[in-house]
């Protein structure tokens, strides 16, 4: 008896390995529905699913919660003006993106860039619009030091904050990004330390990263995604936001505001899971995929590596120590675990971000249920943002939580 059931679990680790989902026009995923269906062919607790998706929605005005293990989409559910076929701004989760693109842009075009992630790219042939340097220890500055957010960027927001080996610093604020200028706003934010001397989160180096992209492939970066990532996984529509109100942004930002359906979303995080192959194509190098999940050598001082945050020191305590992931403001995230083979988007975000006028991609009629909806406040008891990182991480312990095996 026991031989049967190492076969079977041999043969369902077989067709999961081989299994990627069609687009969704031509059926899209495989989908499990029942708590047997679920518990039995995905070894995951629906229960638990739904205790996660309880949290989830109570942490921002609009939620999304879908979960595929060994290649099921085991839980799908949305709440507000979420739906499958939304394109709502995902903000900073759209750095992955970037990361990702740069990844396969270092192994297309390795004859332009052979230093790979080493390469100082403040330079007249990867960054001539950075010429003359405003500091010239921006000459330092490589690939790797701006996805790893260890360039020496001033850190964004009323009150950005710089991390030192163990020490955290607060930093006074200084302008940003301007959609209206993104490039030359982005290249004029001032260095707070030396290069690699610390880590500060800092759209404007992802943006930066973009720029390089754009030098070295020849196209813009949504446009290298389409072609490198989006057409072969079959993605449906989808693009950045880059229109606002009368202003059309002559970039995409690599610092995110990527807009994708929730089941596309899904299909890069299940690239990543498989190692940055789709079907019989490495779209993405695997080698490139290893690093967004371990420590970096462009960053020593916090567990973030090429745009992703990963949990190999453990500090998400109920995840295991190979997950890795990528949030975005208002509470979006896609994770990726391989140890458990399962993939996690988590949508959340105001009404705001699902304007549609920010793509120009038509949009279903939105739900208008949740509209006045407020989430849980911060109390004494409760420190954490549930909008936030912390909410996101709590739904990445309460999800892997939920396999059985």
């Amino acid at each position: 008896m026991r031989t049967l059931v190492i076969l079977a679990i041999l043969a369902t680790a077989a067709v999961a390995d081989d299994y990627f989902p069609p687009p969704d026009s031509a059926g899209g995923w495989r989908t499990l529905t029942t708590a047997e269906e679920i518990r039995d062919k995905a070894g995951m607790d629906l229960v638990k699913l739904e205790r996660t998706w309880d949290f989830t929605q109570r942490c921002s005005q609009n939620a999304g919660l879908l979960v595929v293990r060994h290649g099921y989409l085991v839980f799908e559910r949305y709440v507000g003006r979420a739906s499958r076929s939304v394109n709502p701004d995902m903000a900073s989760t759209g750095k992955a993106f970037t990361s990702i693109a740069c990844g396969v842009m270092l192994d297309e075009f390795r004859d332009k860039i052979p230093d790979g992630l080493a390469t100082k790219v403040f330079t007249e042939k990867y960054l001539p619009e950075a010429l003359p340097l405003d500091d010239p220890r921006k000459a330092d500055i490589t690939l790797g030091h701006l996805l790893c957010m260890s360039a020496g960027y001033w850190g964004e927001g009323g009150a950005p904050t710089g991390v030192v080996g163990n020490t955290v610093t607060q930093l006074k604020p200084v302008p940003g990004q301007n959609i209206r200028d993104l490039d030359a706003s982005s290249l004029d934010v001032p260095l707070w330390c030396d290069v690699g001397a610390g880590y500060s989160y800092s759209s404007p180096s992802p943006h930066i990263a973009s720029i390089a992209l754009r030098h070295v492939t020849g196209m813009e970066l949504d446009a290298y995604i389409g072609e490198r990532l989006a057409k072969p996984m079959g993605w449906g529509p989808w693009g950045y936001c880059i229109q606002r109100g009368d202003f059309l942004m002559p970039h995409a930002n690599g610092a995110g505001s990527t807009a994708l359906h929730a089941t596309d979303a899904l299909r890069f995080g299940y690239c990543l899971l498989k190692k940055g192959r789709w079907e019989k194509k490495q779209l993405v190098p695997e080698s490139y995929v290893a690093l967004c999940n371990q420590p970096s050598p462009f960053n020593k001082h916090t567990p973030f590596s090429l745009q992703f945050e990963h949990n190999t020191d453990g500090h998400v305590a109920g995840a295991p120590r190979d997950a890795f992931y990528k949030s975005g403001a208002g509470g979006f995230g896609i994770f990726v675990v391989p140890s458990l083979d399962v993939v996690i988007y988590k949508m959340g975000g105001k009404d705001g971000q699902y304007d549609p006028t920010f793509t120009k991609i038509p949009q279903p009629e939105p739900s208008h249920d949740r509209d006045a909806w407020q989430p849980i406040p911060r109390t004494p008891f409760n420190e954490g943002s549930l909008g936030g990182d912390d909410g996101l991480r709590r739904v990445l312990e309460m999800v892997t939580g939920a396999v059985r095996d």
